[in-house]
């Protein structure tokens, strides 16, 4: 069964992080380009929480506030659930699903922070691991060539 850090080895683990005191617009354009969907907003060199296309769209955008101004730790998402790096993928999707979430920040034993995986990530590795399973199957019943 894949964990955390099968996908890690074929990403990487490069996160996209901001200080808490800097603005939405900084943010955004993080995302915009690394063209990815989220960044991780650190405090004191601890994660203080994530701040998201989500929260981009409903907190800024719906709210008509100014973005190059707005502090991102002021419209982040504070509740985030993180895992290690030996975490199952179906742990990682249930936690997802149950929180509503699809970023993961990874952290090491000691809490130190080792990288993030998306929901997109973890269906990439099951799809792969899933070709994997069928290409075994088919050379197992179809026998040496």
């Amino acid at each position: 069964m894949s964990t955390v850090r099968n996908i890690l080895a074929g990403k990487g683990n490069d996160v996209a992080t901001i200080a808490h005191d800097k603005t939405a617009l900084e943010a955004a354009k993080i995302m915009h380009d690394s063209h990815i969907g989220s960044v991780l907003v650190m405090r004191d060199g601890k994660i203080a929480g994530i701040f998201t296309e989500r929260d981009l769209m409903n907190r800024i955008v719906a709210e008509e506030r100014d973005a190059t101004v707005t502090r991102v730790v002021d419209v982040m998402t504070e509740r985030i659930t993180c895992c290690s790096p030996d975490t199952t993928l179906d742990a990682c999707r249930s936690a997802m699903t149950k929180h509503r979430m699809r970023h993961l920040p990874v952290l090491d034993d000691d809490g130190n922070l080792v990288g993030i995986i998306s929901s997109g990530d973890i269906m990439a590795r099951e799809l792969k691991d899933t070709e994997d399973t069928l290409r075994y199957l088919h050379e197992y019943i179809a026998g040496p060539n």
